[in-house]
């Protein structure tokens, strides 16, 4: 394995670093390191976050600036106001005995009239966003003429936050003969849209496979109802005691509600997304990187740029549409040469969506079931009891005070003593699971291949036999794929005949009749909404899946009492 001293890193470097912790080079800086400090070419690098990039471009930055020119010779463009202060942080801890050298961070949110007074002053390296810097070069304040290094940091996720055209305008205003390098955890094809625009002969190093998941990552998937699915949350945190953690929602809406819920139910957690002003999101995070919060609920686009190196566990509460975002969600944790959990809570219907992202990240997925009550309350005690061993007992402070202490709890023995100091900690987690029903796990196959076995054993057999999920009624309806019907048409068919919304459970559609679930309470409810109705001059048959099982002599008395000429004619709005 190479060291820093053999890569050519310069002894002032050497010894920051060190006292960083740096050992040895991590892969992608001994593949990137001696490229950047040998020439000029462009080059594109793709790795995970968390793999060490920052130093894997900062550290040759830093050694090729000319201390001398006082101009901006560096630009790293980032996402994010975030990443940006971290970038410009970890540039000046590696810089710390390289002397006078002028890094600056530029970033909206903050003041403007201070950055550029800065800017006056001179600088070598600018760290920013790119919306805050075109306001500088419309306000003619900073000049990129003598930048002859730029560095696009989470390429990929500018893209997707939609500055495209921010960075084809910047790029505008720097000197052809420049090189480029770019740093992104995947390769969407804008990025190689940008990579045939700008760059000349670009080198690719690629740490990993394309797109591939961090390699400290394990990947693991809970399948639930979704009525269920914050209940399995809160399972989920109380099974991994010491979770430092992010939860990822699709909407900001889902995110503030997820966490006033978890804040309500106990949980040391807090929200961050595009609604929150830049001090309130400062103010959450500067909890987070405290360790002030245990829970960070967030969006995607509010959590891009956040560097934060022990994240334990990453939890998708819903996978995102766009796949490579996952990989994005998932690199917040195992960062730094440390292990870390992805954990998705997912419904039968994003079970294909596990499929496609095993592909993209080349990883397979743990299939767990939600822990029961009596594990996850033996799994918080004995981390409890772990705590009470290892605890630094401050001898000084507390000799004083024991002598009445123990005065106070001589008439208890040593086991009452701890049965008291145990039900303290522990009386509501236990009488919330106590209380607490078990969370059903819902039937895994898919509907196609539901459909498929039913091909095969030919559709007369399939007469509503298969068992409703607990709590839920299975009804016989008579129209199916022949009458162009289609999961949500026949979820609007039945909310529009039958008053008030009916939550509508699994559906299996087959050629002339169909089978719905709804639960038990109003299963009787939606039978009678839909007696006497006809669509055209058939009439409408909406029964129990068992009645549908009656021999064929029992079936016309049934029909005959149920649908009889007694009943009045309804027409359904089909």
């Amino acid at each position: 394995m190479s060291t820093f001293q053999e890569l050519g890193v310069i002894p002032e470097i050497q010894q920051a670093i060190a006292e960083l912790g740096f050992e040895q080079p991590m892969p992608v800086q001994t593949e990137v390191i001696p490229q950047l400090l040998a020439n000029t070419r462009d080059i594109i690098a793709l790795a995970q976050t968390g793999t060490g990039k920052t130093a894997a471009f900062g550290i040759p930055i830093i050694q090729k600036i000319n201390i001398k020119q006082l101009s901006p010779q560096t630009l790293i463009l980032c996402p994010t106001r975030e990443l940006c202060l971290q970038i410009a942080g970890d540039l000046t801890d590696y810089s710390a005995y390289v002397e006078d050298i002028k890094i600056l961070p530029v970033y909206g949110g903050s003041s403007i009239e201070s950055q550029i007074r800065t800017l006056k002053r001179g600088v070598h390296i600018i760290v920013a966003t790119p919306g805050r810097l075109i306001d500088l070069i419309k306000r003619k304040t900073v000049s990129l003429g003598n930048v002859h290094t730029v560095v696009l940091d989470e390429a990929d996720e500018m893209l997707n936050m939609g500055f495209s055209e921010n960075i084809d305008e910047i790029l505008s205003y720097m000197p052809e003969e420049r090189s480029m390098l770019l740093f992104s955890a995947t390769m969407p094809r804008e990025i190689e849209k940008i990579t045939r625009k700008y760059m000349r002969d670009p080198m690719e190093i690629t740490i990993g496979r394309k797109n591939e998941g961090a390699q400290n990552v394990r990947h693991i998937y809970f399948m639930v109802h979704a009525k269920d699915k914050y209940l399995a949350l809160k399972r989920i945190v109380d099974y991994y005691p010491n979770i430092y953690g992010i939860i990822f929602c699709r909407t900001r809406k889902e995110t503030q509600e997820i966490a006033d819920k978890l804040l309500q139910d106990g949980y040391d957690a807090d929200s961050l997304h595009g609604d929150l002003s830049q001090a309130q999101r400062d103010f959450v995070m500067a909890k987070y990187r405290n360790h002030n919060l245990q829970l960070l609920v967030a969006t995607d686009v509010a959590a891009r740029g956040l560097d934060v190196d022990d994240v334990t566990h990453i939890i998708n509460f819903g996978l995102p549409d766009d796949f490579e975002i996952y990989t994005h969600r998932s690199g917040r944790t195992g960062r730094a040469g440390k292990t870390g959990t992805s954990i998705s809570i997912i419904h039968t219907k994003e079970k294909g969506k596990i499929t496609q992202i095993e592909k993209l990240i080349n990883k397979q997925f743990e299939k767990r079931e939600i822990p029961k009550g009596d594990v996850i309350c033996e799994k918080q005690l004995f981390n409890f009891v772990d705590k009470i061993e290892k605890v630094k007992v401050n001898e000084a402070e507390i000799e004083r005070l024991l002598p009445s202490i123990f005065r106070k709890l001589e008439w208890l023995e040593k086991e009452d003593v701890i049965k008291r100091i145990v039900s303290l900690e522990f009386n509501r987690l236990i009488d919330y699971y106590q209380q607490a029903e078990e969370i059903d796990e819902p039937q895994e196959s898919s509907r196609r291949s539901r459909e498929e076995s039913r091909g095969k054993r030919g559709e007369r057999q399939d007469n509503g036999s298969r068992k409703a999920e607990k709590g839920y009624a299975r009804l016989f309806i008579n129209v199916g794929k022949m009458d162009n019907v289609n999961p949500a048409t026949l979820m609007g068919f039945i909310n529009d005949n039958v008053k008030g919304k009916v939550p509508i459970g699994r559906i299996d559609l087959l050629k002339s009749f169909s089978f719905f679930e709804v639960p038990e309470e109003v299963a009787n409810k939606v039978v009678s909404s839909f007696r006497g109705m006809y669509i055209e001059d058939r009439k409408l048959v909406v029964q129990l899946a068992q009645d549908a099982e009656r021999p064929e002599r029992d079936k016309k008395k049934f029909f005959e009492k149920e649908y009889g000429k007694k009943n009045k004619k309804k027409k359904a709005r089909y």
